[in-house]
């Protein structure tokens, strides 16, 4: 009588069931992404990108004047007029009427004419040859959550100027709202094409180079629809939609690509596909879902930064992630089911194994490849040091800061409106910063004092184009002033205003009164908000760093591994860091990416780039690691294993790391410069990862360290939990 074999596990029976049942598997993805696509589109929500920090002195500057001047509150944006031919005051009754028509739409708290009353002093609203002004318009929320429908009614308000001959342009977030928003696929395209090719070369099959590819979109597409319906409730971000399709086809694409990679190495063994499916999932699948939870973990870390904007960056990211995931371990094996053997019949060459074996002996190229750095590890360590050094260099002068509308494409609305201000004001006109002093405690009989203090130490502040004389409100409670920078609004030296007149001027003009002073506006929101994302960056990389070790070392059981992974993905984030500034910051290339002039780098867009490749390198060390430990544990020798593991993995990696290349650099075609900084550090950072760190640094250091690289203290070992990646 024969000994039954072992039960199998819970992944397997899931993947077996799908390759099954794959008719009705495939029929649920499709009938819920209709009709979550469906969703999507009659009720599905709206994009804003949302700055505001409840608490920070800028949001409470706002929250005084909302309450002592309600028209000087809200949001503001500016509708600018240009008349090339003559002064505007030509069209004065085209902007009175543009002007009444503003005030009467929805959700607007004010509109500023931009010419005198007759007998009043400048506004400041019109320039020194009169051919440029602006209305100054308040709105109660970000006019970007109103839809882009309200646009209809503020295009009806200016028609008269326009029929006039007057350039009417809109700026600030009325320009936001304006932007093109037909979604352009030009990206996604490009990255699906370079897939195509990768895959055909990786795999030599058509049927198995199509089939992540499908896997992968049709898992993006429910992701997308979800986050769409979850924006009814939240604010996300206007990049959210873009980053979550960037990052849920790169992963998408690399999880079902380990899954069917091992499904076909099943199938040249002779398994029976459903059985192959069944054990694909068990074991590559396995390593797909901590890889996943790894990267989730390392989005969720975003959460740990208090702040609302950047958390749900993250959350939109994990979204794709996870619906990637259940593509991967559901649909993917009930496609491989419908396929069956069929998998390699349009083939384009002779499909492959994993490896390359003579005699039992391996003698594959990464095989070769990896007994060469045995023999030499530390000149391969030392040359992979070097070039993460080089790389990393630019990181050192990393300036943070917000990328202003001038450095959008000329298409935009919003750049334009910034052009004009800028020709006709000065740059700094584009980013005001407005004084709000709180006098409300202040005895009557001392705010006369209070007043000339203001008013002195307000004159003669460096880095100044202008500072209007403080004016006070109705109630007599709030003086209310504007300094305009000598830069625009991104540039250091309006950094440098802002930090002066807050914590210098400020400060010293109220001292031993019961008054107290905020700076207010866009800009200065924006500043506020660089601070303390810069201020939480330290422990958001502690976080992150803390959970991947603690999952590393629960999986593989290795200390020194554990400290490894930390340490060299840290390094390849320094490195992605340090292409980013070059190019951005230091202007190597950007122009030729369409960035206008040299930008700092989006205060958001380091933390964003560290959860998201944190974790996406975690995903090749899983990979990786998972063959190395699996071999190590079945033979006792760490030499060898390295060996083994890196000729098993190298040239699944090495695809996977193509597509992801290829998926991020094509939305450097994006008009937006956050989405090409997102994309290049992206792209970048995962081809270092999966060169210079994979294929240098990896492999030295693990055949340095040896036995000791698996060994973990007893008492840590009784007390780790006990997670198989590969299964059985």
């Amino acid at each position: 009588m024969s000994t039954p074999g072992p039960r199998p596990g819970g992944l397997q029976r899931l993947g077996r069931w799908c390759a099954h049942r794959w008719v009705l598997v495939l029929v649920a993805w499709l009938v819920g992404l209709g009709v979550l696509h469906g969703l999507q589109n009659s009720v599905g929500g709206t994009y804003s990108d949302d700055f505001s920090l409840p608490g920070v002195q800028s949001h409470t500057g706002q929250q005084v004047l909302a309450a002592h001047a309600p028209t000087s509150g809200g949001i503001g944006a500016q509708v600018v007029l240009h008349d090339p031919n003559g002064p505007l005051t030509d069209a004065a009754g085209q902007i009175d009427q543009a002007v009444g028509s503003l005030q009467q739409l929805p959700h607007v708290l004010s509109a500023q004419n931009p010419l005198p009353a007759p007998g009043a002093p400048p506004t400041g609203a019109l320039s020194a040859d009169q051919k440029i002004g602006y209305i100054t318009v308040r709105f109660q929320a970000n006019p970007t959550t109103y839809g882009t429908d309200y646009l209809t009614g503020v295009d009806a308000a200016v028609a008269p100027l326009r029929a006039a001959g007057v350039q009417v342009e809109y700026g600030g977030p009325l320009g936001e709202l304006a932007r093109p928003h037909t979604k352009d696929f030009t990206s996604e395209a490009i990255g699906f094409g370079v897939a195509v090719v990768v895959l055909l070369i990786g795999f030599g099959s058509l049927i198995a180079a199509g089939l992540p590819l499908l896997s992968a979109l049709l898992a993006v597409i429910v992701g997308l629809s979800l986050l769409s319906l979850l924006a009814i409730a939240f604010t996300f971000a206007n990049v959210s939609p873009t980053l979550a399709t960037m990052i849920g086809l790169g992963v998408g694409i690399d999880y079902a690509l380990f899954l069917i990679t091992r499904h076909r190495q099943l199938l040249m063994d002779g398994v029976e596909p459903a059985e192959a499916a069944g054990r694909s999932v068990a074991t590559s699948g396995r390593a797909v879902i901590v890889s996943g939870c790894t990267v989730v973990i390392a989005l969720a870390g975003l959460t740990v930064s208090r702040v609302s904007f950047i958390g749900k960056l993250g959350v939109a990211a994990m979204i794709t992630v996870v619906t990637a995931v259940l593509g991967a371990v559901t649909l993917v094996p009930a496609l491989l089911g419908l396929i069956g053997r069929r998998i390699d019949r349009f083939t384009v060459r002779t499909p492959v194994a994993e490896g390359h074996t003579a005699g039992g002996e391996s003698t594959g190229f990464w095989h070769r490849y990896a007994r060469r750095v045995e023999r030499r590890p530390w000149w391969y360590l030392l040359g992979g040091l070097v070039a993460i050094g080089v790389l990393a260099i630019p990181l050192f002068s990393i300036r943070l800061g917000h990328i202003g509308d001038g450095a959008d494409p000329t298409s935009f609305t919003d750049r334009r409106a910034y052009d004009l201000i800028a020709q006709g004001f000065g740059p700094g006109a584009n980013g005001p910063l407005t004084i709000v002093v709180d006098q409300s405690a202040v005895p009557a009989g001392d705010r006369a004092a209070l007043l000339t203090n203001v008013q002195h130490a307000l004159t003669g502040v460096p880095n100044t184009a202008s500072v209007s004389p403080p004016q006070q409100t109705p109630d007599g409670d709030v003086l209310i002033s504007t300094a305009i920078s000598t830069g625009a609004p991104q540039d250091a030296v309006t950094t440098t205003l802002f930090n002066h007149l807050k914590d210098t001027v400020l400060p010293q003009a109220l001292s031993g009164s019961a008054a107290k002073g905020y700076l207010t506006g866009t800009t200065a929101a924006q500043l506020d908000f660089l601070e303390l994302v810069a201020s939480r960056l330290p422990l958001i990389i502690a976080v992150v760093v803390g959970l991947a070790f603690l999952i590393i070392l629960a999986v593989f059981r290795g200390l020194l591994v554990a400290v490894k992974a930390a340490v060299l993905n840290l390094l390849s984030i320094g490195a992605s860091y340090g292409v980013v500034v070059a190019v951005f910051q230091w202007g190597w290339g950007g122009p030729a990416l369409g960035v206008a002039g040299k930008v700092p780098i989006e205060s958001y867009v380091p933390m964003m780039m560290f959860a998201i490749v944190f974790g996406l390198s975690m995903d090749y060390e899983v990979f990786l690691l998972s063959r190395v430990h699996e071999d190590w544990y079945r033979t006792g020798n760490s030499k060898d294993a390295v060996a083994h593991g890196l000729e098993i993995t190298a040239r699944v990696i090495t695809c996977a790391a193509l597509i992801m290349v290829s998926v991020f650099a094509a939305f450097l075609l994006s008009d937006v410069v956050v989405i090409k900084m997102l994309g290049l550090g992206l792209a970048v950072s995962v081809l270092v990862d999966a060169t210079v760190v994979r294929l240098l640094l990896v492999p030295a250091v693990l055949t340095l360290l040896g036995d000791r690289a698996w060994w973990v203290p007893r008492w840590l070992d009784r007390v780790l939990p006990h997670l198989n990646v590969e299964g059985d």
